[in-house]
Order: C-alpha cells, then structure tokens, then sequence
C-alpha cells in the first residue's frame, strides 16, 4: 500500500504530460475554411441565415468585447448588453443591440449568436432610450427588496449600454 502511494504523483505527471501531449489547439491562422458562416437571430427576428457574405461580426461578451473573423478559433461566449457589429463583404456595416444570449464560433468557421433580444441600432428612437434610462434609475432608486433592485439593475445596464450605442 505505502509503494502505491508513493506512486501516485508520478503517475498523475505521466497522465498531466499525456494530456497535454493530446491537446492542441487550433490558432486562426492555422484552420482550413476560409470564410465564414454566420447566423444572427432573436426570437423576434432572424438577421442572419447562415449568410456567407460576412467578414467580420464584433461581438459584446461578459469575457470582454470579440471580434470574429473566418477561422477564428473555436469558442463559447455569453452576451452581454451593447452594440453587436457586422461588416459585410460589399464594406456595408449593420449595427445591432443586444441583450443577452449565447455566442459560438465552430472549427468549420460557423458561427451563431442567438440574443434574447436585438434590434437594428437605427430603429432605435434616441428619446425612448434615454427616457427608458431615466426609468430605470428611477426603479432603482425606489427598489425596496432584493429581486427588484436586481430587476432595476439589470434595466439600468441594459438601457446604459443602448444610449451609448447611440452616442
């Protein structure tokens, strides 16, 4: 028994080595496709539907904001409230804003973000963002339990990030 236990560490090196011998990872200059295909939705709206003619999408992520281009390497994200980007092929650019939802990029250079709420940028009305602002403190400043400064705080985020959008 004390010869087992005084194994134990080098046998764990030997899988740790093992392990990373087998890992490698797959920077973007090194993937195969070129191009990218890119699916942008909410459940109000489809944006994007695998569309092929986008070269770049930067995206707001709680990990920091991303930019993805083809081959990027894979990778999972949480939105985060703010502006989402996407530059087309033919240099046309559409901005969104974003709530929340997921973000992944695929090793064949697909890409999805599904956002619980979007819209285009330009259908935004600059004086309802700021009036929704100004509620939005005012819910906070009045919030008396937990799940309702939650509530308040997560509007507040929510319509601080549109109103920059805006600017």
């Amino acid at each position: 028994m004390a010869s087992l236990v005084s194994r134990v560490p080098r046998l764990l090196q030997a899988v740790g080595r093992t392990l990373a011998v087998q890992a490698t990872r797959s920077y973007a200059d090194a993937a195969g496709p070129v191009g990218m295909s890119f699916t942008f939705g909410s459940p109000a709206a489809a944006f994007y539907n695998a569309a092929t003619n986008v070269r770049q999408v930067d995206v707001p992520t709680f990990s920091g904001d991303i930019g993805i281009l083809p081959s990027h390497v894979p990778t999972l994200a949480v939105l985060k409230p703010g502006k989402l980007t996407v530059y087309e092929d033919d240099a046309t650019v559409n901005q969104f804003v974003v709530s929340s939802g997921s973000v992944t990029v695929n090793e064949d250079s697909s890409v999805q973000i599904l956002a619980e709420e979007a819209c285009r940028l330009e259908d935004i009305d600059p004086q309802l963002a700021r009036s929704g602002l100004e509620k939005a403190q005012q819910q906070l400043s009045a919030a008396g339990t937990d799940a309702e400064r939650t509530e308040a705080q997560v509007a507040l985020e929510f319509h601080e990030q549109v109103v920059k959008a805006l600017e």
